[in-house]
């Protein structure tokens, strides 16, 4: 393995460690020549399909644009990296256990998706309103209603506001003195 600040091939590892899944090795090594020391990452080189672009174009699977995407969906969102590295390897998963050696972009987009319904509907939305590119407000607000209609919360909104005007009509609240110790 080549320094990445000296360009030596002269290292030797110090510690060696499995992922959860044992898919990949995390090594940390140290440079003989400039003592310096550098992490690898060892995997299986698994063969994935090529992504069949919208317009026809194929190009090799990219897992860092997959993570990419998710992580600007999930920006500000309670969700790890390793969350995403996670999906990213179930996503490659995905592809394998299809056994094609091309796949359209679109079955990549919406397992994408659906990966990020299961985990946060918040990125999920996020990433659909790019993926799916809305053309209008009302095909965006298609998708929430479904997402509300779905998780059974659309009557229950509704009574909250009703619920809101008719205490905003009553006029403002008194305060209650609350003591602090």
């Amino acid at each position: 393995m080549k320094c990445p600040f000296c360009s030596s091939l002269d290292n030797r590892v110090i510690d060696s460690r499995l992922s959860r899944e044992g898919d990949v090795t995390r090594r940390r090594r140290e440079c003989s020549r400039c003592e310096r020391r550098f992490t690898t990452y060892e995997r299986v080189e698994e063969i994935l399909p090529l992504v069949v672009k919208k317009d026809g174009r194929r190009e090799a699977y990219n897992r860092l644009k997959i993570i990419a995407g998710m992580r600007k969906a999930c920006e500000k969102r309670p969700v790890s990296s390793e969350t995403l590295e996670e999906i990213a390897d179930r996503i490659e998963r995905f592809l394998q256990s299809r056994g094609d050696k091309e796949v359209p972009s679109a079955v990549i987009g919406e397992e994408v998706m659906r990966q990020l319904y299961e985990l946060d509907k918040v990125a999920y939305v996020r990433f659909a309103s790019v993926y799916r590119s809305f053309q209008d407000l009302d095909a965006f607000m298609r998708e929430l209603k479904e997402l509300i209609q779905e998780r059974g919360g659309a009557d229950g909104r509704k009574t909250r506001r009703r619920q809101g005007r008719r205490l905003a009509a009553r006029g403002p609240m008194p305060r209650v003195g609350v003591r602090v110790p």
